[in-house]
């Protein structure tokens, strides 16, 4: 039971992400087909990543009402709706409202799922949500080849109907799995939101350990290329490459960075990825040849995408399971919302004062937050952390 829900999982959230990022690669084509200015284009990515923040809160309210596999299912089902408005959009508004509602459709299957995870697997957390995680990194990498594919022997549209389609089986089968096998009592919903909020320390904890790299992260790969042909002098499709890179070391890094997390002692953990992410992004900035450059680009995709498992389940060791679900809400909601704002950030920075002073302000930040936090671990000790659980 337990194998045949957890691989309906992972075969769902690679959908879901899907659906995230396959406007990423479609941008030209779409620009192209409704003559609309990058302005216009980009603004149909920002609402994917937009509507994925938004639900996060609400549904983590939700969950006290409402078992966590009836959200996912419906998550799946949404997803399919959202899909078949994209792919039949004959405007640019109707593409924005269809990748609006693709994002608040992952929003709620990841508040939902990942603590759904972590009970299926309460002996071994981070391993599972790392499997997860890595099934839903996949599709980050896979997507321009799946686009590119598409778009060769059928229009722009048809990847997203191929998604519903995908996306309305995928949830027929897990519905099936489900109803045949029970899922355990504490999978079920989150009781009380207000007892969820009572663990805020843990809560903003977690949301700083991820925010500060995430911040910096999502300025990082949004301008990738641009700094690497701008800065460093590569060619657009070595630059291009090089952000496949960054993206596909996730996926190991998904996968051994839960396990460590099941391992290692959590807080000193996460504080060596804060240390090795900041480490990463200033040696990329002191790399000057092709070897080094490459070197740097595999250890910041593998430092940055190994936090997410380690944070995941460092938070949902330290709650008890009535409360997890509502609490990974609140702070996957906050710290999306935070993170988003980074590309911004980060490009009126490159404008001021140049990309690799932007760059080495964003590791040195990221730095001084992982000094700040092990100045207080070694002193009174951070909350939270497996064991913790009352």
């Amino acid at each position: 039971m337990t194998r045949r829900t957890f691989g309906t999982l992972c075969g769902l959230v690679f959908l879901i992400n899907l659906g995230r990022v396959a406007f990423a690669p479609l941008v030209p084509t779409i620009g192209s087909e409704f003559g609309a200015s990058p302005a216009v284009v980009g603004s149909v990515t920002t609402l994917v990543w937009l509507g994925s923040a938004l639900p996060r809160i609400p549904v983590g309210y939700l969950l006290t009402r409402v078992p966590r596999h009836y959200v996912v299912l419906g998550s799946g089902v949404a997803l399919a709706a959202a899909a078949t408005v994209a792919g039949s959009a004959e405007s640019i508004l109707t593409l924005q409202v269809g990748a609006l509602s693709i994002g608040l459709a992952s929003g709620a299957y990841f508040v939902a799922a990942v603590p759904l995870v972590a009970e299926l697997f309460p002996s071994g957390r981070g391993r599972a949500i790392g499997i997860h995680g890595a099934a839903s990194q996949l599709a980050a990498v896979v997507a321009p080849g799946v686009v590119v594919g598409i778009l060769l022997v059928a229009g722009w549209s048809d990847v997203f109907r191929l998604l519903a389609v995908a996306a309305l089986a995928v949830t027929g089968v897990l519905l099936v799995v489900l109803r045949r096998h029970p899922l355990p009592e504490s999978a079920g919903a989150d009781r009380d939101f207000r007892s969820a909020l009572s663990h805020w320390r843990v809560i903003l904890l977690v949301i700083v350990v991820v925010a500060a790299p995430g911040f910096v992260w999502q300025g990082v790969f949004n301008f990738y290329v641009t700094y690497l042909t701008g800065i460093k002098g590569l060619s657009t499709p070595f630059a291009n490459s090089l952000l496949t890179v960054v993206f596909a070391a996730g996926l190991p890094a998904f996968w051994f960075g839960g396990q460590l997390a099941d391992r290692l002692p959590q807080i000193p953990y996460l504080l060596g990825i804060l240390v090795s992410f900041a480490g990463a992004l200033l040696g990329l900035v002191v790399a000057e040849s092709a070897v080094t450059i490459v070197a740097a680009t595999v250890a910041i995709g593998f430092v940055i995408h190994a936090m997410f498992p380690a944070a995941d389940t460092f938070l949902l060791d330290s709650l008890p399971a009535d409360n997890r679900a509502s609490a990974y809400a609140v702070f996957s909601g906050i710290a999306l919302l935070f993170e988003s704002t980074g590309s911004g950030a980060l490009g009126v920075a490159a404008e001021r004062i140049g990309f690799d002073a932007a760059f080495v302000a964003g590791g040195l930040g990221v730095l001084t937050v992982a000094v700040v936090l092990g100045a207080l671990h070694a002193g009174r000790g951070l909350p939270g952390g497996r064991g913790t659980v009352e």
